[in-house]
């Protein structure tokens, strides 16, 4: 077992930086604003979750040296099913990675308005234009490291915003205490299926699968499961103290938080008329980068699955559908703040998908051997399966008028 202070942040942080991006901002924000702390369990719960499935992901990286997509499709021996379980991956991330994508550039539309201090003269359709062409061009000719690591800078700084103004708020010990014990108040469902939404983002598992090969291999995997553990924990603890910070200044104002300025009253105890400016270069930052993860995992997805090593075109198609897609729902006029909170819906919903893939291929002992799931792992990949998967069913049953 590692020790703890030999413990370097690893790829696990770039995932944590990842979904800590406009969907959690706004989600966190709404959460707290509609129903103060009464599902702040949602996030405690969505925290280990994703600690536990993006474990499995890892192992399943390193001792296998496969990537994600790759080696689920390896573990079925049917070709037709092979075909049909390729066919259902790629649908499955690029429709979720679409309405992700629309929600970050969105997101980043918001923090501009944010930061203008209110909507732009000209719009958001030429800021989202842009942000397609920019991450486009990332995509198919570089990527440079700088850039990426100073947007993730900003979005850490203003998580450290939020961490800050949550102690200088001081919210209710009792009340914050109550929000840990599970519960969905009235209106509260499809709120606490966009927490677990926006934290378990089904990318991450692919992005992280592929970046742990590249660091370690299976005799690191404690160093590997340490570093997710850190990393997703302080990304959790983070996204708790936005519901928290909300829920302390927003709840029972009666405010209806229509952009980021709205948002940003939350911020205003720490920078009072910077607040807004704060959390939408925050914003802003946060969206790009998400633009830029959201089609680079599924072009990854999609040159593994037609093992395309020496060719970047399915890799660059996959990216560039998801690019337009995601720009295309983002034009088409909604509001950014609904359209985020739509995509972490969405990202709610696939989630059983995915970890009934994940959990699957943790069990194969042909693939895994000594490294494939325990007992423990099982029950603990069992629960979680059941758990978002009811969640799921009764959002579907309650939109059908089935569930009152």
């Amino acid at each position: 077992m590692m020790k703890l202070s030999r413990y370097r942040p690893g790829p696990g942080m770039m995932v944590s930086a990842a979904f800590i991006g406009p969907g959690t901002v706004t989600a966190c924000t709404l959460a707290g604003a509609n129903f103060g702390f009464a599902l702040l369990w949602a996030l405690v719960f969505a925290t280990i979750t994703t600690i536990i499935l993006q474990s499995f992901a890892i192992r399943i990286a390193l001792v296998t040296q496969l990537g994600l997509a790759e080696a689920m499709l390896q573990s079925v021996a049917s070709p037709v099913v092979r075909a049909l379980a390729a066919l259902l991956l790629i649908s499955a991330l690029v429709l979720g990675n679409a309405a992700y994508e629309a929600g970050n550039m969105s997101g980043a539309a918001l923090g501009l308005e944010a930061i203008n201090g209110g909507p732009l003269a000209f719009g958001i359709a030429p800021i989202i234009i842009t942000i397609a062409l920019f991450a486009s061009a990332m995509l198919i000719f570089s990527k440079p490291k700088w850039i990426e690591n100073v947007l993730i800078l900003l979005v850490l700084l203003m998580s450290v915003a939020f961490l800050l103004t949550f102690l200088l708020i001081r919210p209710d010990l009792g009340a914050l205490l109550q929000g840990f014990v599970p519960s969905i108040p009235d209106g509260g469902l499809m709120t606490a299926i966009a927490l677990i939404g926006t934290t378990i983002v089904p990318y991450n598992l692919f992005l992280h699968a592929a970046s742990v090969r590249e660091r370690w291999d299976a005799e690191q995997l404690p160093e590997a499961q340490l570093d997710n553990t850190i990393s997703i924990g302080i990304g959790g603890l983070v996204s708790m103290t936005i519901l928290a910070t909300a829920a302390a200044s927003l709840f029972g104002s009666g405010k209806t938080i229509e952009n980021a300025v709205d948002m940003a009253q939350q911020l205003t105890p720490l920078f009072g008329s910077m607040a807004t400016f704060t959390l939408g270069a925050g914003l802003f930052a946060a969206g790009l980068t998400s633009a830029i993860t959201a089609p680079l995992a599924t072009g990854y997805i999609v040159q593994e699955i037609f093992k395309s090593a020496n060719s970047r075109r399915p890799f660059q198609i996959g990216a560039l559908i998801v690019i337009a897609s995601g720009t295309f729902a983002a034009l088409l006029g909604y509001r950014p703040v609904e359209l985020i909170f739509v995509a972490q819906i969405a990202n709610g919903l696939l989630l059983p998908i995915i970890a009934i893939f994940l959990l699957r291929l943790a069990n194969n002992r042909k693939l895994l051997g000594q490294y494939a799931n325990g007992l423990k792992a099982n029950i603990l990949g069992a629960a979680i399966l059941l758990i978002t998967t009811a969640l799921g069913f009764r959002l579907i049953a309650r939109a059908l008028g089935f569930w009152p």
